[in-house]
């Protein structure tokens, strides 16, 4: 499911939320969590690529794949994208960091 469905369900719970039914803070709290631990699991893959395609070009034992500069190779990839993609990737952390501790927050105050 992409960014778009999580965005829709998220949007479906806080309109629950808001007609007060029932088990939509439960729902709300498992979910919104879930998109937490997901936005974490995603910004660790970004922190740790280097040493993760490392690892696992060592883990093939490759005499090519070792001579490869990992770091040099991921600048190289990461340059084939436009800059606006970089601050879109920022601005989508932001932003689901941000709304996540708001919304459970919000639901523990309540």
């Amino acid at each position: 499911m992409g960014p778009g469905g999580i965005a829709a369900i998220m949007t479906v719970l806080a309109g629950l939320n808001l007609a007060a039914v029932s088990w939509a803070d439960t729902a709300t709290w498992i979910l919104q969590s879930l998109v937490l631990a997901g936005n974490c699991v995603i910004l660790y893959s970004q922190l740790t690529a280097v040493s993760s395609v490392q690892a696992a070009f060592a883990r093939k034992g490759d005499p090519e794949l070792a001579r490869i500069d990992v770091p040099v190779l991921l600048k190289a990839a990461e340059a084939g994208f436009p800059a606006w993609t970089w601050t879109l990737q920022n601005v989508r952390h932001v932003v689901v960091f941000g709304a996540s501790i708001v919304t459970l927050a919000t639901l523990a105050l309540a």
